[in-house]
């Protein structure tokens, strides 16, 4: 029997600007897709009225479809094309200055994506400052402020502080996103012009680091790591004949707050940082 149960009356959460649009059914939202080898980039375009509508922030979003990032061919094609995009959202001179953050918490795998890229990036400015900096480097500095939990200062306050005191001229963020969908974990790469809610995909409400908030641009470069047990049981139920119990379904869905992940993570993550480090090393 095909279930009748109105699923919209649960949370669907993602931090996916392309899986917002397809959970809404709208269409009217400018989308441009194109195919670079074996990857699949969605260009999108949030306006004022669906900004409203999917809670997200007005601006550009392109996102990257890949497969198994763990292939080292995928990994250098992933590389190649995200190197591109990235330069169309990264506008700098040789004085300009980048700052990096890499948001998450790196003892626990899923949220670490942050923390190892900045492992991984070629930081340039104190060589800068020596005058010594070849002209094909960009001017880069970077910071890992942690998690609330640890540090007990709200990450927006101290990426505020450094930028008002270093002041950059544009701001990289990395982060993990939570993804809609289990076909899209880890699978997918979102750059976006609008900054970042920290930890909105998963429920947790923070302030957001973006221009409104920095007064300088911001680009947010996000994996989905997590996916939560809604969306799981919501993609199921959409997908197959299902005889149900309401009463069990509403406490699955309303009772547990639950995220998983998948079990290689630890090496998904590795290559993940490397392929995001690489590229913004390109750029």
């Amino acid at each position: 029997m095909k279930h009748e149960i109105d699923l919209s009356k649960y949370n669907f959460n993602t931090d996916l600007a392309y899986e917002s649009i397809k959970h809404n059914k709208l269409n009217n939202v400018k989308q441009k897709e194109r195919i670079i080898g074996n990857i699949k980039v969605i260009d999108v375009d949030i306006d004022k009225e669906n900004s409203k509508i999917l809670n997200k922030k007005i601006g550009k979003y392109t996102t990257l479809f890949f497969d198994d990032v763990t292939d080292n061919t995928n990994r250098l094609e992933l590389i190649s094309v995200l190197t591109r995009y990235l330069k169309k959202y990264v506008k700098a001179n040789k004085d300009d200055l980048i700052l990096v953050v890499g948001l998450g918490n790196i003892e626990s795998t899923p949220d670490s994506l942050g923390p190892k890229v900045i492992d991984n990036i070629t930081i340039t400015n104190h060589i800068y400052e020596l005058g010594m900096l070849d002209k094909k480097y960009k001017r880069v500095c970077s910071i890992c402020p942690g998690v609330y939990a640890k540090t007990g200062i709200e990450t927006s306050k101290i990426i505020e502080s450094v930028v008002n005191k270093i002041k950059p001229s544009i701001v990289i963020v990395i982060d993990s996103l939570a993804s809609g969908s289990i076909d899209r974990l880890n699978k997918t790469i979102q750059i976006t012009n609008t900054g970042i809610n920290p930890g909105s995909g998963i429920g947790n409400k923070r302030k957001e680091i973006s221009y409104d908030t920095l007064h300088v641009p911001v680009v947010a470069i996000g994996v989905p790591t997590v996916v939560s047990v809604n969306n799981i049981v919501y993609d199921v139920l959409n997908n197959i004949d299902y005889k149900y119990n309401n009463k069990k379904l509403d406490s699955i869905l309303n009772n547990y707050d639950l995220v998983v992940t998948p079990t290689e993570i630890d090496y998904i993550i590795e290559c993940l940082s490397v392929v995001i480090s690489k590229s913004m090393n390109n750029i």
